[in-house]
């Protein structure tokens, strides 16, 4: 069994499979699924099976940058967020890169374009995986980022959401 690696409260991942190079999230250990931000979302079906197409802006601060994505819809979940209201989601199924690591994980798309971050990294993506340091962030690799970032990304003392 390969050692946990540790993570900090903030982290940049990447999506391959949807197109994403990098996205920061938010580690989110009271969440027991990933979160993805996603608006335009437009269910169809493609070869007799359900789908999702969506649009989401990547980067905070940013609504210029837009990834187009599809993905088979695996599941519809009603989910209660931190301030205690329901929504019935889409639920996709991808593989997420963080650090060195390839993580098969099951995520929920909702709009997070009023949140500070554009994704959650939950429970059922850090299981088995890493150990949580909360007074780190970006511990695994910080990428090049658009300018909207960058001031964000360097103000390590903001604790958001």
């Amino acid at each position: 069994m390969q050692a946990k690696t540790p993570i900090g409260w903030r982290e940049w991942v990447h999506l391959p499979q949807l197109g994403i190079p990098h996205i920061k999230a938010k580690i989110d250990t009271g969440a027991k699924t990933c979160a993805l931000h996603a608006f335009r979302v437009d269910p169809f079906e493609r070869e007799g099976q359900h789908w999702v197409r969506f649009a989401l802006h990547p980067y905070q601060d940013d609504t210029d940058t837009v990834v187009e994505c599809e993905a088979p819809v695996v599941d519809y979940r009603t989910v209660t967020n931190s301030g205690g209201h329901q929504e019935t989601r889409y639920v996709i199924a991808t593989q997420i890169l963080a650090g060195d690591r390839t993580i098969d994980a099951e995520i929920t798309l909702t709009n997070r374009e009023t949140m500070r971050f554009r994704m959650l990294l939950g429970r059922n993506a850090l299981m088995g995986h890493f150990l949580v340091d909360c007074d780190a962030a970006f511990l695994l690799e910080t990428p090049p980022m658009p300018e909207s970032e960058r001031s964000e990304h360097e103000d390590c003392d903001t604790v958001e959401e």
